[in-house]
């Protein structure tokens, strides 16, 4: 009797183990390959945590005190995005730049000072607005785009305006992203481009390569 039963304890025993085996694998196979947990959003980053920072201006104070307009000098390195006050081949200021993007280069060369102008605005680049002041179109060309019914241009602020072309290059406060942005002029920090106004004259030499 005892023998007779042995055959049928064993098939139950086997598949005891073979059940416990497979419901072991579903379980692994879901927690694998199963639903998974959505990530974290995370919180969005401001748009001036992508803008490489840059050494902000440093003046050497002994030498402002030597500068004047007549003595002075500008020097603007491309590659390094600073521009340099000058007295002779010592540094009076150093501070941060962003010159023209590709396509839209800054003049390189031996260049002047041609014209000073504390609250210029550009000819070129500025917003359309209404009749109250609202912006109905933003970052517009005068070259290119052409003023919606009822409204007029107004141009960008070019603060503490240096005119280095007779094409409307020139070196004034402006947006430092951290690397070449511009449409060709040369901007600055407030505090660069109000102490290079003031130390600058018409005529003044700025050179502008790769220095």
């Amino acid at each position: 009797m005892a023998a007779n039963l042995m055959p049928g304890t064993l098939r139950i025993l086997l598949c005891t183990i073979l059940l416990t085996g497979l419901a072991s694998s579903i379980s692994a196979q879901f927690r694998l390959f199963g639903p998974r947990q959505k990530p974290t959003p995370q919180p969005m980053r401001k748009a001036s945590a992508y803008i490489s920072r840059q050494e902000p201006l440093k003046v050497n104070q002994s030498l402002l005190n030597q500068a004047t307009p007549d003595n002075t000098r500008i020097v603007v390195s491309i590659p390094k995005q600073r521009a340099y006050l000058m007295i002779g081949d010592q540094v009076v200021a150093d501070g941060p730049i962003s010159s023209g993007k590709r396509g839209h280069e800054s003049p390189h060369g031996h260049l002047r000072v041609l014209e000073k102008d504390p609250d210029h605005r550009s000819n070129l680049y500025g917003d359309f607005v209404d009749s109250s002041g609202r912006v109905v179109r933003a970052g517009v060309s005068t070259r290119s785009d052409a003023a919606p019914s009822g409204t007029h241009y107004v141009g960008a602020p070019m603060t503490w305006f240096l005119r280095l072309t007779e094409d409307g290059v020139g070196m004034h406060v402006g947006i430092l992203p951290g690397y070449p942005a511009s449409h060709g002029c040369i901007r600055q920090s407030p505090d660069g481009a109000k102490l290079f106004y003031q130390y600058a004259k018409v005529g003044t030499p700025v050179d502008v390569g790769e220095y």
